[in-house]
């Protein structure tokens, strides 16, 4: 689950990494009152988990309240790249003397975590790396080991941070990894860490990827669920622990296994060519030992799709009970006639 901007920095406050106060507005006389408190100039960033906020406009500065629900006008509602911006950030206005960048991912290819860092920060890190790989440092940190003070010295040196900025960094990419481990994160990312004229080093701009399969152990994580962006059927799916997305079709598809939900959905998708481009309306993936329970949910979840006129229900027998799934499909008229 990718986090907000501001979500993403509730997490660095959390673990004590430094940040410019904010407060989240859903209005523009929120944002006014808002930049009323903070009481000095203020950013007024929209809240969208997509990158090239600032190029498409929805990131301005404001000099006083006034100026901040007008820039918070402009910007709530806009689209950016196919995201509505439902919420804007207005945040503490900081003066800049240098960008960097610093984050932590999880390495699936070569199964470790990777460090990353650089003094050429406030730009897309993906152009760092094609143009000018050498100001790029990637650092493996071993996931018993983590970020010691050794290591994360190891990551500033790498990247040739200025000496005098080096102990605040090192200290910062110490709380990122308690971040990334103890949220059970796959990727924290700031861009850009900035250095005030007055020598302080703060985490501007914030990213924070949460693995999902992990939503067990942190009951507040449920409150970073975007509800405004995300289609209310796959919100009702989450509920019941299945594993749906929805998609601009008109066949139901449930399966078990991802494997053979997306091979159904191809074949589906190809068949359907004949027939005007009939599409798979979704992917439910029931999973392996699927109880009846579970199929009546899935069931219940693609029905109550508007755009459904058809379920195709493909399981392998062996790891699921296929007469439980074969009696809950035989309910399929009564379930579609009672949500008529």
């Amino acid at each position: 689950m990718d986090l907000y901007e501001y979500q993403a920095k509730h997490l660095f406050g959390k673990h004590g990494v430094p940040v410019t106060a904010g407060e989240v507005c859903t209005t523009p006389d929120a944002a006014h009152e808002a930049t009323r408190k903070i009481g000095s100039a203020v950013v007024v960033k929209a809240q969208v988990k997509v990158g090239g906020r600032g190029k498409a406009g929805g990131v301005k500065l404001a000099t006083n309240p006034m100026d901040a629900k007008g820039k918070a006008t402009d910007i709530l509602g806009m689209d950016i790249k196919g995201h509505t911006v439902y919420k804007v950030l207005v945040t503490e206005a900081s003066d800049i003397a240098e960008e960097y960048y610093v984050s932590f991912l999880l390495d699936r290819a070569n199964r470790s975590f990777l460090a990353m860092a650089s003094v050429a920060g406030g730009v897309d890190i993906e152009e760092v790396a094609a143009t000018r790989p050498d100001e790029l440092a990637m650092i493996r940190v071993d996931a018993l080991e983590g970020c010691t003070p050794e290591k994360a010295r190891e990551i500033v040196e790498a990247a040739g941070f200025p000496e005098a900025t080096r102990a605040q960094i090192e200290e910062i990419l110490q709380k990122l990894w308690r971040v990334l481990v103890e949220e059970d994160a796959t990727l924290v990312e700031v861009n850009p860490l900035v250095l005030t004229p007055t020598g302080t080093v703060l985490a501007l701009d914030g990213k924070v990827t949460l693995d999902d399969n992990a939503h067990y152990r942190h009951a507040s994580h449920a409150d970073f669920v975007d509800r405004d962006n995300t289609d209310p059927i796959e919100l009702r799916a989450k509920e019941f622990d299945l594993n749906y997305v929805k998609l601009e079709g008109e066949v139901g598809i449930v399966g078990n296994g991802a494997g053979l939900v997306m091979s159904t959905l191809d074949v589906v998708a190809y068949a359907g060519e004949e027939f005007g481009g009939i599409r798979p309306a979704n992917f439910l993936d029931i999973g392996g030992g699927a109880s009846a329970d579970v199929m009546a949910n899935g069931l219940d979840i693609v029905l109550n799709d508007p755009e459904v006129e058809a379920v195709f229900v493909n399981v392998f027998g062996g790891i699921t009970s296929c007469d439980a799934v074969a009696n809950e499909a035989a309910r399929l008229p009564n379930r579609r006639q009672q949500r008529s």
